[in-house]
């Protein structure tokens, strides 16, 4: 079976993540195989809204940390193509349903959408304080949320489906049989929209998403630095190999103490 499966039907594209067994965690045949289907998404005179989801009890587990371990190395593959929707290329709105746990670039699959359904059963997780060497300081900015909540988000709390309704992050919380039928009302109702308008106000929905701004972009691509580059493998050895990860924390213990600053005058 194909590891995304795609359906097409009345101007609507449904890409499914098809690996239930290891929770659609990203390997790069799944990466692969997204790209492709966005890129299609894309070009097409035929479809024009789009709807992600998973099979199974996952929406999508993040990056497949086996296949990092057995690759060596944190750094990614490129894809053969470009994937237009996590770069936020497409023209055409997305909506995410969430059929379960979303973690990692799960949660930013989600995050990457127009408009966001999830079973109550759901649970979300943005995992990079896990896995890197600065939480997901962005994802509060981009979603207008409390600063309390971004930073619990940052520090890779997991949230479930109502809280984050409750918070304003998601559309929608619906029982299991009512997702897809949720999902494909709601493309619906922008197909029955005026073209130019569902195009218009998606690119004007999107061009009014809060960014981070650049100075605190700068300090974050120190901070991305400012430890023991080696925890990031080791985080993803722990999780394979089903251990308590054995932290470095700074190749230098002093760095401890000299952690970047915004304020200290080296980043703009």
């Amino acid at each position: 079976m194909a590891v995304v499966e795609v359906e097409r039907s009345n101007g609507i594209m449904v890409v499914r993540m098809n690996r239930p067994e290891r929770m659609n965690a990203l390997n790069q045949e799944v990466r692969e195989a997204m790209a492709e289907a966005w890129n299609e998404f894309h070009t097409s005179r035929e479809l024009e809204v789009g709807i992600i989801t998973g099979t199974g009890r996952a929406f999508c587990a993040g990056e497949d940390l086996k296949e990092t371990v057995a690759r060596g190395t944190v750094e990614r593959q490129p894809t053969r193509l470009p994937d237009l929707y996590r770069l936020g290329k497409l023209d055409k709105p997305v909506i995410a349903a969430v059929n379960g746990l979303a973690y990692g670039g799960g949660f930013m699959m989600t995050e990457a959408a127009d408009l966001r359904i999830a079973v109550r059963e759901a649970v979300f997780e943005s995992s990079e304080a896990k896995r890197w060497l600065l939480g997901g300081y962005n994802h509060g900015v981009k979603n207008a949320l409390p600063h309390a909540i971004a930073t619990e988000m940052a520090f890779a709390f997991r949230f479930t489906a109502e809280r984050l309704y409750e918070a304003g992050f998601l559309n929608r919380i619906v029982e299991p049989a009512a997702l897809m039928p949720t999902a494909m009302d709601m493309a619906r109702h922008l197909l029955s929209l005026p073209p130019a308008s569902r195009v218009n106000t998606t690119v004007m929905m999107r061009a009014m998403r809060p960014q981070v701004g650049a100075e605190f972009e700068r300090l974050a691509a120190r901070l991305h630095e400012h430890g023991a580059t080696s925890d990031r493998l080791e985080s993803r050895r722990a999780f394979a190999e089903k251990r308590a990860p054995e932290w470095k924390g700074w190749n230098d213990p002093e760095d401890r103490f000299r952690t970047p600053k915004l304020d200290d005058g080296k980043n703009g």
